[in-house]
Parts: structure tokens; C-alpha cells; sequence
């Protein structure tokens, strides 16, 4: 018997810009105290912040729950590399 296809699916929920609850992860690409890159179902979304640190993380279940002061939530172009940008790229946004 055929499966049928799952459909993508993505939710984030904020509280109080402090505790960012995310489904639909594949994988945590990096992350610091300042920025986290992710692997979405909807493409890779880089967080930053102050004091960011993982609370819970299941990739099993594509669940990550961050803590810290969220200052920007931003889904890259298809096709962009993120932090694979190297020097030259940072320096000439």
C-alpha cells in the first residue's frame, strides 16, 4: 500500500520574544549565543539574538525549543548557502 505524501509543515510560536517553539526541523546547521541556523521543512530560517540556548531538541520529531532574547527570525532565499557565504560575502551584503 502507498503512503500518501505528507504535506510540509512548519509552525513557530513565540512568547515574549524569551521561548521560540518550533516543529518541522530536519537539523540544527550551527548556533552560538547569538545565531542559530536551522534546516526546515520550508527551507533554512536563522535566528538571532542575545543569550540564545537550546531548551529541548528532538530531530526524531523535528521539534527545537530555543530560550533568549529573539531579535530577528529570517527564512533564507532557496538556494543560499547561509553561513557558507564566507568573508568576501559578509563583508559586502
Amino acid at each position: 500500500m502507498i503512503e500518501p505524501a505528507k504535506s510540509k509543515q512548519h509552525e513557530l510560536h513565540m512568547l515574549n520574544r524569551k521561548q521560540l517553539n518550533l516543529t518541522g526541523v530536519h537539523n540544527v546547521e550551527s548556533f552560538d549565543s547569538e545565531e542559530f541556523l536551522l534546516h526546515t521543512e520550508l527551507g533554512h530560517l536563522t535566528i538571532k539574538g542575545q543569550n540564545l540556548h537550546i531548551k529541548n531538541l528532538s530531530l526524531e520529531e523535528g521539534l527545537l525549543s530555543i530560550e533568549g532574547m529573539v531579535h530577528s527570525l529570517i527564512y533564507l532565499d532557496p538556494g543560499s548557502h547561509g553561513k557558507n557565504k564566507g568573508m568576501l560575502g559578509k563583508l559586502f551584503k
